[in-house]
């Protein structure tokens, strides 16, 4: 993938091209086919037992996840030579996507094989790696993730668990408690942080029968009600030094960074519960009848149904081609297996997307959210059943805008990564920003707009030339303040995520090209336009909060110049979409 830009960020101040980008359609066959083998493992093992593993009976969840690791569905991600496949990003995020239809059991899966095993493949010594990971990738043990505590949620950093060394020099005893730890009723091995002497935040690898560590009840959730979610309780536990995981004191390294990496995965499973929603609503419009007509007939069913599809469309291309980025980035370092700071190289470089991870993260959820709430609507009565799968839907979403850091969390964290970044010469963020002051005092005429999605390539550029001059702004004037500002860090983070959104679509639909874009080009317009009307409203309360009296009248003539575009038909283009839709009563390209 020659030309591509490297580092995460950049793409608020260069553009991509489509060629550089990884997209669905170039899934190789080999990664089709292990996809086809989740799907017949989740068809054959998985749906029929799923009113049980919605029961949370630990033991058949065991048996299928133990299951699911001797067919290789937990290795993905774990080197050959500690037992796994050692697979590329798009695959195991393929994997992933298909596997969500699998509801809490597939949740079970993602908290074992990401945040419970990445720790150990990437931060684990060499005697770790071999002791553990070949056990966690088939299946004969079980992980989880333990980060969270009752005073401690998204300031992870300020987590109480304590661990001192013993008189012996031997073990690192451990007192304190975790919460809402996922896969705890029945994980073999967990993945704990606490803090050494009090104050240096460490990961232990702490093993169940530990002496003093016991598992709490489970919790009664709104959702992911197959998922074990339970308490731990930590009271002179003996952890062996050789369990530490990492250099003591530098647990927040490990922590930050399976957080990346979970947050993406995070996209990928909300992107296959958004195509079965897109499914089951589109078969159900097409069955319910009301006035004499089924409702899919109805132009208010089939903007729904487009709408879900279009913002799916998307997602989708926004989870892969970010998959694709981390997979250049580590075949460009020639990360190889045998070198005792692989994993640790690894993670580095998948750290480098970290802007990138969090905006699918927030992306991702709040799509699925959308989308379950549609699916619902358009069941009406039928979606507040729970007969109908779409109710669960609904309620497993949720969590999404809450696990792995909040989404207000990853708001503050995108445009601050991306300002870190400027400051410290990774990417030219504030020269792009004085460039454009200049080019803001020139005409700027609108180009004829006469080839295929050049008028939305337009809108792109636009689109990130009003986040500089916004955030340029701001910058301007709040200086080392504007973290506290956290109403426009938050609008600067939507315009970023929407640029990112836009984008991702774009680039997508025009690798596709010809005949086989056309509907792809229907929603990338589509969206293209609706997200410049957000853009010009994020950017329009910004600048009243920045700017008082001819400042801001002068604020708003710049946000005018940069927005001037020619205004499309989307209800026609939408309709055309659900009529495809609607037709294959499934998510549609």
């Amino acid at each position: 993938m020659g030309n591509r830009v490297r580092f995460g960020g950049w793409f608020v101040v260069e553009d991509s091209a489509p060629e550089t980008v990884f997209v669905p359609e170039d899934f190789t066959e080999e990664q089709r086919m292990i996809a086809q083998a989740a799907e017949d493992f989740l068809e054959g093992e998985i749906l029929p037992h799923d009113e049980q593993i919605e029961s949370l009976d630990y033991g058949l969840t065991v048996r299928l996840l133990q299951k699911a690791g001797e067919l290789g569905l937990l290795g993905g991600d774990v080197p050959e030579a500690y037992g796994g496949l050692g697979l590329e990003k798009t695959t195991t995020t393929l994997l992933s996507e298909t596997l969500s239809r699998a509801s809490s059991f597939a949740l079970s899966v993602g908290a074992h094989t990401g945040i419970g095993t990445l720790p150990i493949v990437f931060f684990g010594s060499p005697e770790q790696k071999k002791r553990h990971l070949p056990d966690l990738a088939a299946g004969r043990r079980l992980a989880a993730y333990c980060l969270t505590e009752p005073a401690s949620g998204s300031d992870a950093l300020s987590a109480r668990t304590t661990a001192r060394l013993s008189d012996d020099g031997e073990h690192y005893v451990l007192n304190g408690s975790k919460l809402y730890i996922t896969n705890a009723g029945f994980a073999d091995l967990f993945i704990v942080y606490a803090k050494v002497d009090g104050d240096k935040f460490t990961a232990f690898i702490v093993e169940k029968g530990t002496p003093g560590f016991t598992v709490g009840p489970e919790e009664k959730k709104m959702g992911i009600k197959g998922s074990s979610t339970c308490p731990l309780y930590f009271e002179d536990a003996p952890v062996p030094v050789c369990n530490v995981l990492g250099e003591i004191g530098k647990g927040h390294r490990i922590a930050f960074n399976i957080l990346n990496i979970g947050r993406f995965k995070l996209g990928a499973g909300c992107l296959g519960a958004a195509k079965e929603t897109i499914a089951l609503a589109a078969k159900f419009a097409n069955t319910r009848e009301q006035f004499g007509r089924k409702i899919s007939s109805f132009p208010l069913i089939g903007a729904k149904l487009a709408d879900m599809n279009i913002r799916t469309y998307v997602l989708e291309s926004m989870v892969y081609r970010t998959a694709g980025l981390i997979d250049s980035l580590l075949a460009e370092e020639k990360i190889g297996e045998e070198a005792p700071d692989s994993g640790e190289k690894a993670a580095s470089a998948i750290g480098e997307y970290a802007l990138e991870c969090s905006i699918v993260k927030v992306f991702a959820s709040e799509t699925l959210d959308f989308v379950a709430d549609e699916g619902v609507q358009i069941h009406g009565g039928a979606g507040y059943i729970r007969e109908y799968k779409v109710e669960r839907i609904y309620r497993d979403a949720r969590i999404n805008r809450i696990f792995e850091g909040t989404n207000e969390i990853n708001r503050l964290i995108i445009p601050g990564t991306l300002l870190k970044k400027a400051f410290k010469g990774e990417l030219p963020l504030l020269d792009k920003a004085g460039a454009l002051q200049a080019e803001l005092l020139q005409p700027m005429p609108l180009p004829a707009f006469e080839a295929p999605l050049e008028l939305e390539s337009y809108r792109l550029a636009q689109a990130k030339k009003v986040f500089l001059a916004i955030g340029g702004l701001a910058v301007q004037k709040l200086g080392a303040r504007l973290e506290e500002e956290q109403e426009i860090v938050g609008l600067l983070a939507d315009t970023m995520i929407l640029i990112y959104a836009m984008e991702s679509a774009l680039l997508r639909t025009r690798k596709l090209g010809g005949a086989a874009a056309s509907l792809a080009a229907a929603m990338t317009e589509v969206f293209l336009q609706e997200g410049m009307e957000r853009i010009e409203s994020l950017a329009k309360t910004a600048a009243a909060a920045l700017e008082q009296g001819d400042g801001l009248q002068m604020q708003l003539s710049v946000l005018k110049k940069l927005l001037r575009a020619p205004y499309a038909d989307t209800i026609t283009k939408k309709r055309a979409v659900a009529a495809r839709v609607i037709q294959a009563e499934r998510y549609i390209v």
